[in-house]
């Protein structure tokens, strides 16, 4: 799955275009290393997402192509935030 999709799905990011222009302007990092919306999501990946002010690290535990709302938060593990 897409980087820009799996951000928008599993809720981190609230539209597709958002999480695409995020990555455009190099605020998305997986697995240590700027990320490109096209970047192919794996299980496993730690995906650090440096919003304003905000950072937050998640690890990919599940991809799923349309989850109910509830089961998107079961889609990754927060690893920390500041």
């Amino acid at each position: 799955m897409r980087l820009d999709k799996y951000l928008k799905v599993s809720r981190l990011i609230k539209r597709r275009t958002v999480a695409n222009e995020a990555c455009d302007k190099e605020r998305i990092n997986v697995n240590g290393r700027v990320a490109k919306a096209s970047y192919e999501v794996k299980v496993g990946d730690v995906i650090q997402l440096n919003l304003g002010t905000r950072v937050l690290s998640v690890e990919v535990l599940s991809l799923s192509e349309s989850p109910r709302k509830e089961a998107a938060a079961a889609m990754y593990r927060e690893l920390g935030s500041s």
